[in-house]
């Protein structure tokens, strides 16, 4: 997949010069000897600058891991720390960072050997709060070499995301649908996060589209789309359409990228675009987001802006579905009760229209034609939507979303995609998540999120969870269990 970076994390080990200075260099050796044996020794650069109390030397270090290629950076109090130097470190660094402390290794050692950095972690954090700097610091930061290589390998995948997103842009075409308030949302937090978005009009896509054919790359796509449909291309007539549609969109990227390193795009897909281009884009979606380029439906700026964020944190596909329908009683009782662990309650169906990459759905999938949209214009002019069972596994479902009073709140839940045909259309699963009932209710509606939520086909919970905390959002959701209510929840039900 492209669209990925892979950061690489400069070790900084620092030292308060009332403390052996040699405490934090050989836990700094140690820190990234246990990481090279365990994960891969490319993802991080041992800093060989010890930095004491000299804000020179914080110069020093910051140059060198800026010389070395590093866009992030790991600050490791090997001992108490210089609380001033440590911090501007991390002020002056311009990628995404995080803190760690060594812990004490023997009770044999605790005259010189003893490092305090459980204690320099506190006024670190204080430092970072006064001088108003983000800075990654895990559950509990203080460990042995082992344990601190653990967390900077847990904070890569936050590493990656912050570093993409001031690496972003996001091309839209069209406003939102009209009657479909949903996605409609400030664009202000895009800049506070360091996004770029370029807003186009659908005409302007129309006309690129229009000039793109009789392109002589089209045969070779359409090639490719009939060896991925196989069985399932049973609407060959509008293959050429599509591939000219993606052609004009991937060539829409590289000629609009400008200075960033990743795109994304949110795109209009009604109303009037069928009856414009003749066809509806849910596949040629699938396969961009299939190749990283993630494509939101219904000019959803921040559902794309969610999808980008879960690919950078999985490394892998992801897909935007809507929270759409409840499961029948007769179905929840015939192929899941007493056979999965999980109420009623518990389950929903995620859908779209035929967004979904291949690769993440059962093996029976069919191109067709869009059934809502065909209930009320031809057959022929919706025909474009990829129709398969979302393949059963584990997932993640949240989104990123600016309120209209212009704050940022989030959502994250982990659950699965169960081997239950839905027996319905679309790209389309039977999901289930621990206690979605309630979370629908007091996180979901009680929040006033939107319809659509963002999917990863792993559990990445925790990642996720770390990357909204990094982009300072205000209200973070996730499905609590029945012991911990919710604000809003009626105790008395």
């Amino acid at each position: 997949m492209i669209n990925i970076p892979k950061v690489k994390v400069g070790i900084v080990a620092v030292s308060r010069d009332c403390f052996p200075e040699s405490l934090a260099v050989n836990r700094r050796k140690a820190l990234v000897e246990a990481y090279t044996k365990k994960y891969d020794a490319a993802d991080i650069y041992e800093c060989p600058i010890c930095i004491v109390e000299s804000e020179i030397d914080m110069v020093n270090a910051l140059e060198d891991v800026k010389k070395a290629g590093c866009e992030a950076l790991c600050v490791y109090l090997g001992n108490f720390g210089p609380e001033i130097s440590e911090t501007l470190l991390a002020k002056h660094f311009e990628g995404p960072k995080m803190f760690c402390a060594a812990a004490e290794e023997s009770q044999a050692d605790l005259q010189d050997g003893r490092g305090d950095a459980y204690c320099g972690m506190l006024n670190a954090s204080y430092n970072l709060h006064l001088r108003n700097v983000k800075a990654y610091i895990p559950e509990y930061p203080v460990g042995d070499a082992e344990d601190c290589a653990d967390m900077i390998h847990d904070f890569l995948p936050i590493a990656n995301a912050v570093y993409a997103l001031n690496n972003l842009k996001i091309i839209s075409f069209g406003p939102r649908p009209h009657n479909f308030l949903a996605c409609n949302a400030p664009i202000q937090q895009l800049y506070n996060m360091g996004v770029e978005i370029q807003e186009n009009s659908e005409l302007d896509l129309f006309e690129s589209f229009n000039k793109h054919a009789g392109d002589e790359r089209i045969p070779a796509k359409v090639k490719e789309m009939e060896e991925e449909l196989g069985a399932g291309n049973k609407k060959p007539e509008i293959l050429e359409k599509l591939a000219q549609y993606e052609l004009t969109l991937l060539d829409w990227v590289e000629a609009n990228r400008g200075y960033r390193k990743y795109v994304a795009i949110a795109g209009k897909c009604w109303p009037a675009f069928q009856t414009m281009f003749k066809f509806v884009p849910c596949y040629v979606n699938s396969r961009l987001t299939g190749m990283g380029i993630p494509v939101s439906c219904e000019v959803d700026i921040y559902g794309c802006l969610s999808e980008f964020i879960g690919q950078i944190v999985s490394g892998d596909i992801v897909t935007l579905l809507d929270i759409n329908n409840s499961v029948p009683k007769d179905m929840y009782n015939e192929s899941i009760k007493g056979k999965f662990d999980y109420e009623l309650t518990d389950t929903f169906m995620g859908f779209h229209c035929g967004n979904t990459c291949t690769k993440k759905l059962c093996s029976n999938y069919e191109m067709k034609y869009q059934k809502i949209m065909a209930r009320a214009l031809p057959v022929e002019v919706t025909n474009g939507t990829l129709e398969g069972d979302i393949a059963p596994g584990n997932i993640t479902f949240f989104r990123l979303q600016s309120t209209s009073d212009n704050k940022l709140k989030a959502y994250v839940a982990e659950g699965e995609v169960l081997p239950v045909a839905t027996q319905s259309f679309g790209g389309i699963g039977v999901f289930a998540i621990k206690e979605m009932g309630r979370f629908y209710r007091h996180v979901l509606i009680e929040n006033n999120f939107p319809h659509h939520g963002a999917v990863t086909f792993a559990h990445n919970g925790k990642a996720l969870y770390e990357v909204f905390k990094y982009l300072g959002v205000e209200s973070l959701g996730y499905n609590q269990p029945k012991s911990l209510p919710y604000p809003t929840e009626n105790p008395f039900k």
